[in-house]
């Protein structure tokens, strides 16, 4: 495959290039959250029906976290374009293979139909969505970033990061309507796959707006230096172990706390805490709204203050809240439960924001695609597949406080990654990297 030639137009317009990565990263938050919402209202019952109610939600939330582990994958392989052709065509393919894979799952036949196939059949799709999100994030990231003046990186950064609060909105609005809407029996029989099939209407809408947007100056500039490597995967292993580990752990309490936030939390509302869906959904779309909130208030202070300062202090204040999990979540009451939303979704909006221009900024231009898109995606495994599934054994058999008790680990971890960031910066500095000590 060819390198397309370096083009001498002008550079996009700001609005472009923020409205390119947003679209995409919406449309791809879009499609993995009705996932994720279907994973604990749908799935168990038309894909598992043979286990109990708890045995099935684990079931369906055990193909959920197949894409986290497909995500590492998408990274090395759309990274490796990304690097090597270009960040453009790299992202249009990478929201095709989303798209596509979302699109199939609003037409697979259910066990009712097909028998064991139909999970099968399920899982596939799921690993589509997840080599999809594992190409799409870093892509999306690096166009806005390397197209930003100085002093605005992490302004331009949270653009992409923005994707998921709006993404989450829509993709939990849209069941919320097909639940006023349709009836019970109705919904199972054919509403569910409504939103699955008409994200490919975003998905021609987000194609439209990246195929005109032109390559990013960073990457024209690397080309012209003839800095691209034969390999970026292997590069990254070679001369950048330390940075993907610590970006890798870095990432580890974003994760945790949005899927407890998000599918955890859905799962124990309405099956142990006595939430209707219709009650429990318009509480987390009101915490999805402060989590859209503080993202660029997040990316205002990493741009003052620095990236690593401002994840540092957010992850603290993340460990404190994991003590405050169970009083208010298990309280049983909707103004704890909303506590519980604003709360937490605000600190995934501090944490959330920042990361992406963090994770992007400890790579060379060369590697920058693969690199950033494996310490998320890798982020994603440790922090986020396995979360739904942990959090649920944990209330289960030790009490919700134990969850708390999770995140709050998980957060500690994160602290000590992000000094070994600091740390790291400073070694490179002192060589002459690009990774900063900001």
């Amino acid at each position: 495959m060819s390198s397309a030639p370096v083009s001498s137009d002008a550079l996009n317009s700001p609005g472009r290039i923020l409205l390119a990565s947003l679209i995409g990263t919406t449309i791809e938050f879009f499609d993995f959250y009705i996932y994720a919402t279907a994973a604990v209202i749908v799935f168990p019952k038309l894909f598992f029906p043979g286990a109990d109610p708890t045995s099935a939600i684990l079931q369906s939330f055990a193909t959920f976290a197949i894409a986290f582990f497909a995500r590492p994958i998408g990274a090395a392989i759309f990274g490796h374009f990304g690097d090597r052709i270009g960040r453009k065509a790299t992202l249009v393919a990478a929201l095709m293979t989303m798209g596509l894979s979302t699109v199939a799952i609003g037409l697979l036949p259910t066990y009712a139909s097909v028998g064991v196939v139909a999970p099968l059949l399920l899982a596939l799709c799921r690993l589509g969505q997840g080599l999809g999100l594992g190409g799409e994030w870093g892509g999306a990231v690096l166009l806005a970033t390397e197209n930003a003046p100085p002093g605005k990186s992490a302004w331009y950064g949270m653009f992409p990061q923005l994707g998921a609060p709006i993404g989450f909105i829509f993709a939990t609005g849209s069941f919320l309507l097909l639940d006023a809407v349709l009836g019970n029996e109705q919904f199972f029989a054919f509403g569910w796959r409504i939103p699955f099939i008409a994200s490919a209407l975003l998905v021609f809408m987000g194609l439209y707006v990246r195929l005109r947007i032109s390559e990013t100056p960073a990457f024209r500039k690397a080309i012209e230096k003839q800095e691209r490597v034969q390999v970026p995967f292997v590069s990254i292993f070679a001369k950048h172990k330390l940075a993907l580990l610590c970006g890798t752990f870095a990432a580890l309490a974003t994760f945790v706390l949005f899927y407890l936030m998000t599918v955890f939390a859905l799962s124990w509302g309405t099956t142990k805490l006595g939430f209707s869906r219709d009650q429990f959904l318009p509480l987390q779309m009101i915490g999805v709204v402060f989590f859209g909130l503080t993202i660029p208030l997040s990316a205002v202070l990493a741009d003052r203050f620095g990236r690593r300062q401002t994840l540092i202090w957010t992850t603290v204040g993340i460990a404190v809240f994991g003590f405050l999990l169970a009083p208010l979540f298990g309280s049983g009451s909707w103004l704890g439960a909303l506590a519980f939303f604003v709360i937490g979704l605000s600190l995934m909006g501090f944490t959330y924001g920042p990361l992406g221009t963090a994770l992007a900024e400890m790579f060379p231009t060369a590697v920058r695609y693969t690199g950033a898109s494996l310490t998320f995606n890798l982020g994603g495994i440790v922090g986020a597949s396995l979360a739904p599934y942990a959090a649920t054994w944990l209330a289960t058999e030790k009490g919700l406080p134990y969850v708390g008790y999770y995140l709050s680990v998980s957060a500690l971890i994160t602290i000590l990654a992000l000094i070994g960031v600091g740390v790291l910066a400073g070694r490179e500095e002192e060589g002459g990297s690009a990774v900063p000590a900001r």
